[in-house]
């Protein structure tokens, strides 16, 4: 859950159902893919407007699982060019205390894509039990697997050991989208362009890195494509890296890119493609900062808006 400041009304807040995987879920949702949101929420008030939020969206209901621990809170502070810090209320969270038999043992004939992100893939106990659906989704060869690291440095625990996990987990994906602050984590002293080409040596098939205002580039299959960020009037950068990875997993749905065979699918993506997937997901997350909050636009919007 976002606390978010009240524009025009200092020291006061209000909440808005959120988080990293949450708004990238809603993002693709809106974009018309069908998308299950595995968590855990909450059984406080909380956790209720969350599940209430992610029913409202339409997402597959099967995917929350109501648990007795209180929701994980991020109090948000923006500043002047409307970006966000965050200061995190996560002690003993739903969130991430995955227990045996909870994440599914098998996924669904017809499942696409598996994506992970955020805190969820550092914080334990759930960390170790995502990594394993990671691992097993990479080793069965029947969906693409995605992952988003979100680094937050100050509550993933030791650096070289949330380093070396996340590292472990792009190795056990196809598709790893991630900022230039957090290849500046993984790769301290490294050019964000030499970062970006080690993560790919790892294993993936696509490396998407997002620089903010500076637009974002992508490496596949020995093709390199870049893009500017549109130019837009800045409410909050609340949820932009997130509606980013929705609309990238939505436009790689659209052209038969997720799926069996995942290295084969994500073959042979040309420079001319990979610009267009870009621009998609780079206009879908200037929408959102024209926005307050985390609120991804819609296909509908984007077609209004030209794109």
């Amino acid at each position: 859950m976002d606390l978010l400041p009240v524009p025009g009304s200092p020291g006061l807040l209000r909440a808005a159902p959120g988080g990293g995987p949450a708004n990238t879920a809603v993002a693709a949702r809106r974009l018309g893919v069908p998308t299950r949101f595995l968590s855990r929420i909450g059984s406080d008030g909380f956790g209720r407007t969350i599940r209430h939020r992610l029913a409202a969206e339409g997402l597959d209901p099967d995917g929350p699982l109501t648990a007795g621990e209180p929701s994980a809170l991020a109090l948000a502070r923006l500043g002047v060019d409307g970006s966000a810090v965050y200061d995190f209320r996560m002690d003993e969270a739903a969130d991430w205390r995955w227990r045996p038999g909870e994440l599914p043992e098998e996924l669904e004939p017809g499942v696409r894509a598996l994506h992970a992100a955020s805190l969820a893939l550092f914080r334990e106990p759930g960390a170790t039990a995502v990594e394993e659906l990671l691992r097993r989704e990479h080793a069965r060869d029947r969906v693409t697997v995605g992952i988003d690291p979100n680094i937050r440095p100050g509550v993933i625990g030791d650096p070289g050991a949330a380093r070396e996990r996340a590292l472990r987990d792009a190795a056990l994906a196809h598709v790893v989208k991630a900022s230039d602050e957090d290849l500046a984590f993984l790769y301290p002293g490294r050019d964000t362009e030499e970062a970006a080409a080690e993560l790919a040596g790892l294993g993936p098939s696509l490396v998407v890195v997002t620089r903010g205002a500076e637009g974002a580039f992508a490496l596949a299959s020995g093709a390199r494509a870049e893009v500017a960020a549109p130019r837009v009037g800045v409410v909050d950068t609340v949820g932009a890296g997130d509606t980013f990875m929705g609309a990238l997993l939505s436009w790689l749905d659209g052209r038969g890119r997720l799926g069996d065979d995942p290295r084969g699918r994500l073959a042979g993506l040309t420079e001319g493609e990979l610009e267009e997937m870009l621009s998609f997901a780079a206009r879908a997350a200037a929408v959102t900062v024209t926005r307050e909050g985390a609120d991804p636009p819609t296909t509908a919007d984007l077609e209004r808006d030209g794109s």
